[in-house]
């Protein structure tokens, strides 16, 4: 029964192949290269002995293959006569025994792989360096495997690497080095990399040498590539009409990529220049070798030697303590300056010794493919990870149109809850494995709840491959690879990694940072819903906690999902002296710009609020007062409706002759009254206030200082005073701080001392929570008052600026109302 199941399975495998391939026409046309993403030297190019062009060519190649002949044909059979089989056996397998028996045959099967990588040649083992990265995808038994391709590539004789090294040095290899290594120290799919000793000057150097005739071979499996790529379009446009995603175009990107692998003096400017921005930004943790330009040419790459140990060979825990790093590295190259290491696996990546002088951790190497992205799709993509985060799908939605994943005219209806069931478990991380069982409980199959079960998710497959037209670009093929390479690795050190909430901090960094205008556009989405003036009616107080904790480094996941939310105020801040000290400084001068209108606004709001509030006190204990006498409220007007002659200011900055008004008039046309959207908003802001620094900064922001906690003023005063005290224990400044509290604290007591009544005999309900958030309160204006003490000249111009700005705005606003008197 197996074998006549696998004799069909070899039957259609190949049918399916031969009808795919009849309608290719036979015309193979090289990848073009006008609008590739990868960084490619522009130089003019030069042609090997072969014909083959140095530098990627299309139209060289193309007639290249056409004096081959044969030559094409035969490495095509090469590759069927090894890739049928294998997939016969695949399929087979999974047809007759499931996952189950894919995973029981996981040892043999990646063996059979490996060997068959090897066999094709280079370019096929960078296939098999990718997939040994993910421990999410293929079983322990599988990346045992394929892991020896990252280290374990089959070596070519050192006397023909020594010949290619002296043909490239144009002279005699004892003339430069002092020293080589008798046998290379490590081999690449492209390449071997000796260890020498530079006669000038002593310097030990890595000397990487390429592999005779591989611009020969790669340009052959380019053709077969191709072809491959082309039988696989189609078939998805024979079965999958719907899909608009050009795997051809994908297939070119990552062919011209790995073409200009061969180059190594693009190589060695790829290297240079990734070094340099990677300085400017201030990545110091990270270590990119020099690159000794005059002993290197497009076979030849001469760079300083670097001690330390391969991620390939490292342990589980060191390799958690550098996802970080590598992460930031990552992600500063592609969001910041759009250019990055496309091809990131464990054998270029080093862990450097600890304890260097330079404090460098991580050192990146081979820096043959490196990619680009436009400014406009970085802008979107940070754009998305936000909205991904946050689980925005309506608004992710919108970047994946603008990214050319989605057309325009694409049903959101249909592909909105789709994209719930497909994104959500991912953002909770855990890599493939644990992505299909959080897909599995979304739909049931796990018998844990009523989602629909298999029928349900096949269902939705059917419907994304024959509904929904995505594409995939052509960059994303380079970005992809690398991220797939990178989440791989960091799975294998913290098997729960969630690559994206890891970014987050990043991401909220650059958006409080950046002040071009597309990624204000994103800030202010992020902060207000939809933008300024829209929502609530303004700045959304917990927005602006959880942006700061996250660019701070602390991201709190909700419960459903997993997930960042924005609009749920945090229950764990940084500390406020970090974050004020965040805000001052130039990593926020994108929220600061922000910050300066809507601080104006909301003091405008605590003035109105406050202004009303006391009005209405006023009111109050005036008509208290009155009370006992007879007829004292019909007698006795309020002081706040008595006409007093008052000055008006005008709009040219003079002041009008005094005119008759009353208090209640002057304090209605300086502070109307709050509208709904007003009132939601400055209760956002009180609740941070509150959860931050207690309940007096609470009482203050939202008006009640005027009214019923008359109180809170004093309170929040004899709080900082006694915060400074602590601070700067013995000196006189604190001295005279803590008589100023204990006279306010004397003032405080007294009236409360007439309200007092006798204690409970037991703690009130609620009371270990109470003194947990007295301390944490009590802990951030300690926090506050340590750094606003310790502040720099120029964070203080910074701060006593805004300040300015902010009291100026509102005061002036007020005046501006009361001269429409």
């Amino acid at each position: 029964m197996t074998d006549t199941l696998s004799s069909a399975v070899s039957a259609a495998t190949s049918a399916a192949i031969r009808a795919a391939e009849a309608s290719t026409g036979g015309n193979i046309r090289a990848p073009d290269n006008s609008k590739t993403y990868v960084s490619v030297d522009e130089a003019d190019n030069v042609l090997t002995v072969e014909g083959l062009p140095e530098v990627y060519d299309a139209k060289i190649i193309e007639k290249y293959w056409k004096s081959q002949g044969s030559a094409l044909q035969q490495r095509w059979s090469e590759f069927l006569r090894l890739a049928v089989p294998y997939i016969t056996r695949v399929s087979t397998l999974m047809l007759t025994g499931g996952m189950e028996a894919l995973e029981r045959e996981a040892g043999p099967l990646a063996r059979d792989a490996r060997k068959n990588m090897e066999q094709l040649g280079p370019t096929y083992i960078k296939l098999g360096q990718m997939l040994s990265v993910r421990p999410d995808v293929l079983p322990p038994a599988a990346l045992d495997e394929l892991q020896r391709l990252q280290d374990n590539v089959p070596t070519f004789p050192t006397e023909t690497a020594m010949e290619v090294l002296a043909q490239e040095l144009g002279r005699p290899i004892d003339e430069v080095f002092s020293e080589v290594s008798a046998e290379p120290v490590a081999a690449a799919s492209l390449a071997q990399v000796y260890k020498g000793t530079l006669r000038a000057t002593g310097e030990t150097v890595a000397i990487k040498v390429q592999r005779p005739n591989v611009l020969e071979m790669v340009t052959k499996d380019l053709y077969v590539l191709r072809r491959a790529a082309e039988v696989y379009q189609n078939l998805m446009e024979r079965f999958a009409p719907q899909q608009r995603t050009d795997y051809v175009a994908i297939l070119n990107e990552w062919a011209i990529g790995f073409y200009t692998e061969l180059d190594f003096q693009n190589e060695g400017r790829n290297q240079r220049r990734i070094s340099e921005l990677l300085e400017r930004e201030g990545v110091t943790t990270v270590l990119v070798p020099r690159v000794l330009e005059e002993y290197s040419t497009r076979r030849l790459l001469v760079s300083e030697w670097v001690e330390g140990v391969k991620l390939s060979e490292c342990a589980q825990e060191d390799i958690a303590s550098l996802v970080g790093v590598g992460q930031e590295a990552f992600l500063v190259q592609l969001l910041q300056f759009g250019v990055f290491h496309a091809d990131p696996h464990p054998g270029n990546l080093m862990m450097l010794p600890p304890g260097r002088e330079d404090g460098k951790r991580l050192a990146i190497l081979d820096f043959g493919l490196v990619a680009t992205v436009k400014q406009e799709d970085r802008d979107t993509m940070v754009s998305a990870l936000i909205h991904f985060a946050n689980k925005d799908y309506t608004s992710l939605f919108d970047d994946f149109v603008d990214l050319g994943i989605l057309p325009p005219e694409t049903s959101r209806g249909l592909v909105l809850p789709l994209m719930d069931k497909a994104l959500t478990p991912y953002i909770q991380g855990g890599g493939a494995k644990k992505y299909a069982a959080a897909v599995s409980a979304n739909y049931g199959m796990d018998g844990t709840t009523t989602g629909g079960g298999f029928q349900a998710m096949t269902q939705d497959l059917l419907t994304v491959l024959n509904e929904v037209p995505f594409t995939i670009p052509p960059y994303f093929a380079l970005l992809a690879r690398a991220m797939v390479t990178l989440e791989g690795i960091a799975l294998q050190g913290n098997p729960d990694y969630a690559i994206v909430l890891e970014t987050y901090p990043f991401i909220a960094r650059k958006l409080l940072k950046d002040d071009r205008p597309e990624v204000q556009r994103a800030l202010q989405q992020a902060l207000y819903g939809s933008g300024p003036g829209t929502g609530d009616g303004g700045m959304r107080g917990n927005r602006l906690a959880v942006l700061l904790n996250s660019a701070l480094g602390v991201v709190e996941r909700s419960g459903s999902g997993g997930a960042v939310d924005l609009d749920r105020m945090p229950t764990e801040f940084v500390e406020a002296g970090t974050a004020l000290r965040y805000v001052l400084s130039d990593d926020a001068a994108s929220l600061r710009d922000l910050l300066k209108s809507e601080g104006s606004v909301a003091a405008d709001l605590v003035l109105r609020q406050t202004l009303r509030r006391g009005m209405g006190a006023f009111d109050g204990a005036f008509a208290a007062a009155l009370r006992p006498v007879p007829f004292g409220a019909q007698l006795f007007a309020s002081p706040l409706d008595v006409p007093t002659p008052v000055p008006l200011p005008l709009a040219d900055g003079t002041w009008s002759p005094p005119r008759f008004l009353t208090p209640r008039e002057l304090v209605d046309a300086a502070a109307p009254p709050l509208d709904r959207k007003e009132e939601l908003y400055l209760l956002s802001l009180a609740d941070l206030a509150g959860e931050v620094l207690g309940p007096n900064a609470k009482a203050i922001v939202n008006g009640d200082a005027a009214s019923s906690d008359a109180l809170a003023v004093p309170r929040l005063v004899v709080d900082a005073s006694e915060s400074y005290a602590r601070a700067h224990p013995g000196t006189p400044e604190a001295q005279q701080a803590q008589s100023l509290a204990r006279a306010l604290r004397a003032f405080i007591d007294g009236p409360q001392s007439l309200l007092s009544r006798r204690a409970p005999l037991r703690p009130p309900a609620g009371v270990e929570a109470a003194h947990a958030a007295a301390d944490r309160h009590e802990s951030s204006l300690d926090s506050l008052v340590r750094a606003a003490a310790n502040l720099t000249q120029e964070e203080e111009e910074v701060l006593q600026g805004m300040l300015r700005n902010t009291v100026n705005d509102a005061v002036q606003a007020a005046l501006e109302r009361i001269s429409r008197l």
